[in-house]
């Protein structure tokens, strides 16, 4: 009897410490995580009309005056690191992910030279992404003179904040010009998406009074985390016209609202009369992002969707929750294209031939609802051709999906799908 007490003591204090904890976790998840009201408009003119209530329901401003260059594959690194090297001011550079290799080497060596030069180079990584970044560059990094902070690193302050992570990825040259995309530094980034060991992405570079907006982006997190305010002309220039595009950046997540990621893609969907053309590595809608792909379809509206399938994915949990609602969207008229030889990484949208969001926003509820992200919305006819040329690229070399023969896919796929889906959050 008196072992029957402690063993059934023992149980109830078991279980009360794992109820605590389980409420805890809950606790946490529900004070950061952002609402997601079903979001909705209703409005007849063109997208082309709208970029100043796109910018201002993302909590921006629509710019003006810019110029817009893309770069695909491994080409990008070669112009980012020449670039970095004419700094004459200083660099701020932030990214999601970064693993020690032959790519990381280059950076570090690029950005330590430039700190050697006594310009004032700030280098901000995620914690998470970061990890495997290398002691050997992170020491050669800081000994140069770089200042190199890692957003919400394993601190017990941190403690309701590690899911939240810092997935953007931008570089701002002099506060002159400034690159955002996709590309992470890792040697799968190099080469020209040829196998399955080197990636396909698409970042741009842009020049203009919109450069002043990205400093602003790499300012937010750089403060939080810091403190540190820089100011004044080498950081912030007045910027004469580089071009005639019109651009805006969403990127603030407001508390108790939607974040501007999650507005500027879902009212572009909302608002395409005849295009809408999408690239993204991690294809996850929600059921309100389903219906409005299945309202423009009803429109008349061209839907099609790029993606990596599981096999070429570097994350095949993500593409099978994806799958999960593929049925549904194919109903919807939905046409879904899947790339088989190695991971697309690049985060695309194009509306109507005329407007094109780029950036390194996943189409899912973490990038949406979660990560700290950036999206450009940007008005150029030539800069969607250029994206929707990328599109074009890939999509006959993947394998469009039919919705008779996905509805009959087997037992053991579908369970898979439904049982990833489950964490769709936190993929």
């Amino acid at each position: 009897m008196h072992s029957s007490f402690w063993h059934d003591s023992f149980f109830y204090a078991a279980a009360a410490f794992f109820a605590i904890v389980l409420l805890l976790v809950v606790v946490i998840w529900s004070v950061r995580r952002h609402r997601s009201p079903t979001l909705h408009v209703s409005c007849d003119l063109p997208i082309d009309k709208l970029v100043p209530s796109l910018a201002g329901l993302t909590l921006g401003t629509a710019v003006a005056g810019n110029s817009v260059e893309v770069f695909e594959n491994g080409a990008f690194f070669d112009v980012l690191l020449q670039r970095i090297q004419s700094a004459r001011h200083g660099v701020h550079f932030e990214t999601f992910l970064w693993k020690e290799g032959v790519l990381g080497q280059r950076v570090a060596d690029a950005l330590s030279e430039r700190a050697r030069a006594g310009k004032h180079v700030r280098v901000l990584l995620d914690a998470t992404g970061c990890k495997k970044l290398g002691k050997s560059a992170r020491r050669q990094m800081e000994e140069a003179g770089c200042k190199l902070i890692f957003f919400h690193d394993k601190r017990l302050r941190n403690i309701g904040l590690l899911n939240d992570r810092d997935h953007r990825k931008l570089v701002v040259i002099d506060g002159r010009e400034a690159f955002v995309g996709g590309h992470c530094i890792v040697d799968s980034w190099m080469g020209d998406a040829q196998d399955n060991a080197h990636f396909g992405d698409v970042s741009v570079r842009l020049r203009g009074p919109i450069v002043n907006s990205i400093q602003a982006v790499f300012s937010e997190n750089w403060v939080g985390q810091t403190g540190e305010l820089f100011v004044g002309d080498e950081v912030f220039p007045h910027l004469e016209p580089a071009g005639d595009v019109l651009i805006h950046a969403a990127f603030v997540k407001p508390e108790c609202s939607a974040p501007a990621v999650k507005i500027l893609h879902h009212t572009a969907i909302c608002l395409a009369r005849k295009r809408i053309w999408i690239q993204n590595p991690y294809f996850i809608p929600e059921p309100e992002a389903i219906d409005a792909f299945g309202d423009a379809v009803a429109r008349g509206v061209d839907v099609r969707v790029l993606m990596p399938s599981a096999h070429a994915s570097d994350n095949p949990m993500v593409q099978h929750a994806g799958h999960r609602n593929f049925e549904k969207l194919l109903k919807c008229g939905v046409r879904l294209f899947e790339y088989p030889n190695t991971l697309l990484h690049q985060k695309i949208m194009t509306i109507d031939g005329v407007w094109s969001a780029v950036g390194s926003s996943n189409f899912d509820d973490r990038s949406f609802d979660t990560n700290d992200e950036i999206s450009l919305g940007i008005l150029d006819a030539a800069t969607a051709s250029r994206l929707d040329a990328v599109f074009e690229k890939y999509a006959p070399l993947s394998k469009e999906i039919e919705l008779e023969r996905w509805s009959k896919r087997g037992s053991w796929h579908k369970l898979k799908d439904n049982a990833v889906y489950l964490l769709n959050e936190v993929l």
